[in-house]
């Protein structure tokens, strides 16, 4: 095995792919572009064995390293969706971090954009508009992909955010039904007002209502026992494939990205398979400098992003409440994703 060089994941990430000219990063007011509930059990994903074999397999190298540049944070969620601030807050704690960039990614919803742009504006923040769509995966948990420069402006992204929304409704409905049926006396408003409104309901408000009932003893035991795919309450939701979601981020302007690819819990080789098949079908990104990942971790990742082409991204997925220990900009407190990385993104949308 050739010998691996001592980098840091950082120095990994400002590498991008191979072949790219380079341009300089500035922080501007994000123009405007024409462009979910989480699917898995909530955090820690699932960390298979595989990494570490994976983290063995020769990349292409490493090259020269660069100094350490402005960060940027490319996956985070506020009320919209499942986490617990407001989305003018996420641009006040990616300042607060010392971030130039940082990107609302709420689940299937596109909604947090208009409050989260003027107030990054306010601060003179780039506000990279994005959302996180749950997809039907090569596993039982499923996959997620992040889209980003997406808008929601009637582009081909928001109308099937649309869609998912009224599907993901309707799941609630017949998952308060299936949980009476098990002798669970749920009430959906009481979810509704943990969510702090109908339009972002979904498994994650369910489990903290069931906690609060004395049902379940966690966030993690109600998806274990109620509401995790294969439990008895287990009510499945409308998903795209992840090809299908490459195509509507293309054809919005935007691009697509595989998130935290460790939950997917494959096996080097699989994982491997599935990153390549990924690539082909039009994907230009891999989240690699993910915020619970470990060093190792994510330099096996940023390795695999380069094999297949891909950006090698990142971010937080800061959540607030429900997981406490991912800030935005740092993660977990060693997290830095170099703000270059967004300029990779940026030549890699489709020409309009």
């Amino acid at each position: 095995m050739p010998e691996r060089l001592d980098v840091t994941a950082v120095e990994l990430a400002m590498l991008g792919t191979p072949g790219r000219p380079r341009r300089c990063h500035r922080s501007r007011a994000a123009r405007p572009h024409p462009c979910d509930e989480h699917g898995n059990r909530s955090e820690p994903h699932p960390e298979p064995s595989g990494p570490a074999a994976l983290a063995c397999q020769p990349g292409s190298g490493s090259g020269s390293t660069a100094s350490l540049a402005a960060v940027i944070d490319l996956h985070t969620h506020s009320t919209v969706s499942d986490g617990s601030d407001p989305p003018e807050r996420i641009p006040e704690l990616a300042a607060a971090a010392g971030c130039s960039a940082v990107a609302l990614t709420d689940h299937d919803s596109l909604a947090g954009l208009p409050a989260a742009r003027r107030r990054a504006a306010e601060l003179g923040l780039t506000l990279v508009p994005g959302c996180e769509i749950s997809c039907l995966g090569p596993a039982s948990g499923g996959m997620h992909v992040l889209v980003y420069f997406a808008e929601d402006d009637g582009s081909p992204v928001s109308a099937e955010l649309a869609r998912l929304r009224d599907d993901r409704r309707a799941r609630n409905e017949r998952l308060v039904a299936r949980l009476h049926e098990l002798g669970v006396p749920i009430a959906f408003d009481d979810v509704v007002a943990e969510a702090g409104g109908t339009e972002g309901v979904g498994r994650p408000h369910f489990a903290a209502v069931l906690v609060r009932m004395g049902t379940a003893d966690s966030i993690d035991d109600a998806f274990a026992r109620y509401l995790g795919a294969g439990t008895p309450g287990y009510v499945p939701k409308a998903r795209l494939e992840g090809p299908e979601v490459a195509r509507l981020a293309a054809a919005s302007g935007g691009v697509a990205v595989l998130a935290h690819p460790l939950s997917l819990g494959l096996e080097p080789p699989a994982l491997e398979a599935t990153v390549a098949e990924l690539a082909e079908a039009g994907f230009v990104g891999l989240e690699a400098l993910y915020g619970r990942y470990r060093p190792e971790e994510r330099r096996a990742l940023a390795d695999l992003a380069r094999r297949h082409g891909l950006v090698a991204t990142g971010g937080s997925d800061h959540h607030g409440a429900s997981k406490p220990d991912l800030t935005v900009g740092t993660g977990r407190g060693d997290l830095r994703v170099p703000d270059r990385v967004l300029e990779d993104l940026h030549a890699r949308r489709p020409a309009t």
